[in-house]
């Protein structure tokens, strides 16, 4: 089973702040512990919602309307993402509380999302 870890953003990751040596060592030891139980399908994290790009279709049928960065609500954006693949959505949820604050500073937060792999899934 496909599950997403998306890690929100926050005034600190949308301020391009780095992440501190003490939190870029304690998300390089969870990635590892990641590959080493063969879950982890890929991890990236992303620039600032300033060098993004909204598109929202507001009319059917017509092209949708693109909003250039930064957006106003950080809370609205994503920071990063880590795409596990695990056998239940319980070990999904053990792997997601076993993540570090990935912002720091207590910003951190998390959603688990399960992807949608296709038909005849509930």
């Amino acid at each position: 089973m496909l599950f997403m870890l998306v890690v929100k953003a926050s005034p600190t990751s949308e301020a391009g702040t780095l992440p501190s040596l003490e939190l870029m060592d304690a998300m390089s030891k969870y990635n590892k512990d990641l590959i080493e139980a063969g879950v982890r399908v890929m991890a990236k994290g992303l620039y600032p919602s300033s060098h993004a790009l909204r598109f929202s279709y507001t009319e059917p049928g017509e092209k949708p309307v693109a909003t250039e960065g930064p957006f106003a609500n950080p809370k609205e954006t994503i920071s990063g993402f880590i795409l596990i693949d695990v056998e239940s959505r319980e070990a999904a949820i053990e792997w997601a509380m076993r993540m570090p604050d990935p912002i720091g500073h207590g910003e951190g937060e998390v959603e688990l999302h399960q992807v949608f792999e296709g038909p005849g899934e509930e």
